[in-house]
């Protein structure tokens, strides 16, 4: 019997002791893909109950039935952090998709920009990249993919209660580490531009925002990829999961 390192999503609520189908797709992802047989185990989680280990009862490659054992964690959501960013080609948005899963984002929302590359979003790539990463990074929920919006209309409604920390690549925002500690606790959303950065009056339109900070990322101009990095793993080492409670 081999370990159980393979993991996988499924939306099918768990109870301990029954029995699970998985569909076409994933049953031919176990059986033909990483070749597992009646007997092994893997781990599943369903964005909700928590993670699960689960021995193979069924193993054919339209059809596989898995069988839970045990709860091996429990159900606790990422911080409630946002991340808000401009499309990039393609590649470098399946960039951000997967490094902003990795770090822990509750919902992933493409934001269309005066000087965006493109306003092409195909949601439900996105989803399935933040689904495979959040298999391989053992996070037991699943971030929110939201629609792409246009800046204007995002902020037009937003809610004060959630602090939008806006990385401004002109050389005003304050630093990072002391923006972040001082708001440390509360809701939060990071909002990186694109590589052009933001117009003057989408800038204007944030420094109005009562809710909003600019941010510096420090002395050097980051890729936009790179930027979403930076930030959001600046944000959980100080305000998020990876500081000391």
């Amino acid at each position: 019997m081999k370990k159980a390192k393979i993991r996988i999503y499924t939306d099918i609520v768990f109870d301990k002791g029954s029995v699970i189908s998985l569909g076409e797709a994933q049953s031919h992802y176990l059986c033909n893909v990483m070749k597992v047989t009646k007997g092994d185990e893997v781990l599943c989680f369903n964005n909700r109950d928590g993670e699960f280990l689960c021995r193979i009862e069924k193993a054919d490659k339209r059809h596989a039935e898995l069988l839970l054992i045990q709860k091996t964690k429990a159900f606790v959501p990422s911080p409630d952090v946002w991340l808000m960013f401009a499309p990039l080609k393609k590649d470098q948005t399946d960039f951000v998709i997967q490094k902003a899963t990795e770090l822990g984002a509750r919902r992933i929302m493409p934001v269309i920009t005066q000087f965006c590359i493109t306003d092409k979003v195909k949601k439900e790539r996105f989803i399935a990249q933040a689904i495979e990463a959040a298999e391989q990074s053992r996070r037991v929920d699943i971030p929110e993919i939201s629609e792409a919006v246009s800046l204007p209309k995002v902020l037009q409604n937003w809610d004060n209660e959630r602090k939008l920390f806006f990385m401004d690549e002109t050389g005003g925002g304050n630093e990072i580490c002391e923006v972040f500690a001082a708001d440390k606790g509360k809701k939060a959303a990071i909002l990186v531009g694109p590589e052009g950065g933001f117009a003057p009056e989408e800038l204007d339109l944030l420094r109005k925002m009562e809710a909003a900070k600019a941010v510096s990322l420090g002395p050097r101009i980051l890729r936009a990829e790179t930027a979403v990095a930076a930030a959001l793993a600046c944000w959980q080492a100080i305000a998020g999961d990876w500081s000391a409670k």
